[in-house]
């Protein structure tokens, strides 16, 4: 994991539960991620987040992922906290919802969540999630960021 906004590609990983931020965290990297940093929960995520946006020039996440499971609508309750800072339109948002209905699915996309993915139990469906994640961060890297 790296430090926030230390200027080289990154991932953020909101999750307010160590064991599945740890094997989040390893899935995504084995998978191709480029580091990924832990926030432990929203107040913190929305504190460093918050910082890195405020701060000119300051490397923003390539992907904010989301996973907050306090209570049913605490990854689009933040989410939104996300949108409504400044320059948080310019973050990528990926959700993970226990569920892809539509209902739970069109609430996370309308409170600002760029992609949702779903959290699964099983190891394989899991890890299948995660490559879908970095698969969807790779899509959406600026041409820019490499260089020339």
């Amino acid at each position: 994991m790296d430090t926030l906004g230390a200027g080289q590609p990154f991932m953020a990983l909101v999750d307010d539960d160590p064991h599945s931020a740890r094997l989040m965290i390893r899935m995504l990297l084995a998978h191709g991620a480029p580091s990924v940093s832990w926030l432990d929960g929203e107040d913190l995520a929305g504190t460093e987040i918050g910082k890195l946006l405020d701060k000119d020039g300051a490397t923003i996440p390539g992907l904010v992922i989301v996973d907050l499971k306090r209570s049913s609508s605490a990854t689009r309750d933040f989410i939104m906290k996300l949108r409504g800072m400044r320059d948080g339109g310019a973050l990528l948002i990926a959700a993970i919802a226990p569920t892809l209905e539509r209902a739970t699915r069109e609430a996370l996309l309308s409170a600002g969540a760029d992609a949702v993915f779903e959290r699964h139990a099983d190891i394989n469906s899991y890890r299948r999630e995660a490559a879908a994640i970095v698969s969807f961060w790779v899509r959406n890297q600026h041409l820019d960021a490499v260089g020339t």
